[in-house]
């Protein structure tokens, strides 16, 4: 992978992920663009640490707050607001994870990664986002996120394993169908988003374990992490900042219109 494709890899990851516009599809469309290589997971595992490490530092409260409540969690202190939303976090993350064992199980990957798969989901999870953020009601704060809560948002969360769908995108949606305001349930995606990388993560690192490194590789890697953690993080504060003003309308055109370019290519 040259330079520059390690660069547009490591911003599309980073942008992307935290965006409701699904990092998945982008990064299927790329590796699709620049064909398969022999560094792919290597790459993909630098990308997603990097990202994550910028979610990890912007919500650093509230990642230090799941973070001690995992620490009572193991202590027998299940009882702590800290305790109950790190066990919250892991419940949302289940789903996920036998989700992808069944996909992997299945040998779906492939499947799955169809353009017209992605085109269709752009399209049709991109407007139940827009209905849903329209029609909910406001009334649960963060705080209110019960097991109840975190078990019907890992189920959306699963359905993110389809590339197209988008996993901060469903979980926004879900969180927003469960009426918690647009802040919030955008905070709450971003927390579920730790363990969920983190998992998918440790899948791509035991691959990567089967296969040697070299020093060119791991330069190249942590290059790639550096890039994926700046755009994550300028990503993530743009977008915070723009629900002050307007809602996740721009981000459902943006995926409307790249579904229907993927859906004119594919059918034409």
């Amino acid at each position: 992978m040259t330079l520059f494709s390690l660069f547009l890899l490591a911003i599309i990851q980073g942008i992307t992920e935290f965006l409701p516009i699904s990092s998945s599809a982008h990064l299927a469309l790329l590796h699709q663009v620049n064909g398969a290589g022999t560094d792919d997971i290597a790459l993909d595992v630098a990308v997603h640490l990097g990202s994550i490490l910028a979610v990890i530092i912007y919500f650093r409260t509230e990642s230090a707050a799941a973070g001690r409540g995992l620490a009572d969690i193991l202590r027998g202190r299940r009882h702590s607001s800290e305790a109950r939303l790190a066990r919250n976090l892991i419940v949302a993350t289940i789903p996920l994870v036998m989700a992808g064992g069944v996909i992997v199980l299945m040998d779906w990957q492939d499947a799955m990664r169809d353009i017209r798969v992605i085109g269709w989901t752009m399209i049709v999870f991109g407007i139940l986002l827009w209905w849903i953020d329209r029609t909910a009601s406001q009334t649960l704060r963060a705080p209110d996120w019960s097991l109840r809560r975190a078990i019907i948002l890992g189920l959306w969360q699963a359905v993110a394993l389809i590339p197209g769908v988008s996993r901060s995108g469903i979980t926004i949606t879900g969180a927003r169908a469960l009426g918690l305001e647009r802040h919030d349930a955008t905070r709450l995606s971003m927390l579920m988003s730790i363990p969920a990388t983190l998992a998918t993560g440790a899948v791509l690192a035991i691959d990567l374990a089967q296969a040697e490194a070299g020093a060119d590789l791991l330069a190249r890697a942590g290059f790639a992490a550096l890039f994926s953690f700046a755009a994550a993080w300028g990503a993530l504060s743009l977008m915070m900042q723009f629900l002050n003003r307007v809602s996740f309308t721009p981000y459902v055109i943006y995926r409307v219109a790249l579904g229907v370019v993927l859906l004119a290519f594919a059918y034409g």
